[in-house]
């Protein structure tokens, strides 16, 4: 079902002592250590390994060097790597390095890699940094064209959540490039914080948020039913908005996004769903149905594999996963 390659340093600390090491593995070790004087030392070295075609990009067994960089929160190490031309959009794992960053509280490793050419379209980074309450993020992520008008998996939007969790002065950055929502009676920068402190008051009664919940349920349903997909998981996002711990809003949404041919956004919530409920047949049956949708065929089998152990009896998940295997086989 395919091969796995062995990351670095990984691969050396199986074959080689530590001392005979080869420059590169050093410098991913160092990576991770935040040890600039390391790095600094073998720069010339590395840049000899460049020049030869050495991949200042090599995945180690938690991602590339600059990922470990920033996930350790050490901006230093992150610009040096940068001059050595380690590539800020390199996806290795779950997160990208941005979000890492942001995770970490760093804004000025997020401000490092945007002038380092990161992408700060598609993934929503702009939520995350309103969430984390990092101004000048905010206003780093929106000079470089990061959209304000993209919400998070939960429906909310990165003024909304500035309300919540920010300042008045991060609503006040965010609102002249947010188009005005129309559940928000008063647009202005007073109306927002007021719409969303009355929706917050509101999560607060218990038979409110039950009954809510409910109809948005019936209302995703029923949109199911008719093949418009698109409602129905507007639906589930706006439920999603007041539980977020509901696996089965996650897991219907998920398929929501299968039958649009949005693999991506399938996979996301599959993966959530996942986090919230490990031993659920479904939420990996989603997530390899949204893998197949993405031709990643190997990683589906195990997925699907997982779920037949979780769901032995279901004839569902064998006929997808035997699908999967003849595909692998052609």
């Amino acid at each position: 079902m395919g091969s796995r390659e062995w990351p670095l340093p990984r691969l050396y600390e199986l074959f080689l002592e530590r001392d005979r090491w080869p420059p590169e593995a050093r410098f991913i070790e160092a990576a991770h250590h935040g040890d600039v004087l390391e790095i600094k030392r073998q720069s010339e070295i590395v840049k000899f390994l460049l020049s030869k075609g050495a991949d200042v990009d090599a995945i180690s067994d938690l991602g590339t060097p600059l990922l470990l960089a920033a996930l350790k929160g050490h901006p230093s190490t992150l610009k040096i790597l940068l001059q050595h031309g380690a590539d800020p959009n390199k996806v290795a794992g779950l997160f990208g390095i941005i979000d890492v960053a942001l995770h970490k509280s760093s804004v000025s490793c997020v401000k490092l890699l945007i002038q380092g050419g990161a992408n700060v379209s598609g993934i929503n980074h702009l939520a995350k940094a309103a969430e984390k309450g990092l101004t000048e993020a905010i206003k780093c992520l929106l000079e470089a064209g990061a959209n304000p008008n993209v919400v998070d998996r939960f429906g909310r939007l990165p003024i909304e959540l500035a309300v919540e969790y920010g300042t008045r002065e991060d609503v006040e950055i965010l609102f002249p490039f947010t188009s005005p929502i129309s559940t928000v009676a008063h647009w202005s920068v007073d109306g927002i914080i007021s719409h969303v402190q009355m929706e917050i008051k509101q999560l607060e009664d218990d038979n409110f948020v039950e009954k809510r919940i409910s109809d948005l349920k019936q209302q995703a349903a029923e949109a199911f039913k008719k093949q418009d997909y698109l409602n129905a998981s507007v639906f589930y996002t706006q439920a999603l908005k007041m539980d977020n711990f509901d696996a089965k809003l996650l897991s219907n949404r998920s398929l929501c996004w299968l039958r649009m041919g949005d693999g991506e956004r399938s996979y996301d919530d599959a993966t959530e769903c996942k986090k919230l409920q490990p031993m659920w047949a479904k939420a990996y049956y989603r997530q390899g149905a949204a893998q197949i949708l993405m031709e990643d065929y190997d990683d589906a089998y195990h997925s699907l594999l997982r779920a037949l152990e979780l769901d032995p009896g279901s004839q569902e998940i064998a006929k997808l996963l035997l699908e999967t295997i003849e595909v692998e086989l052609v």
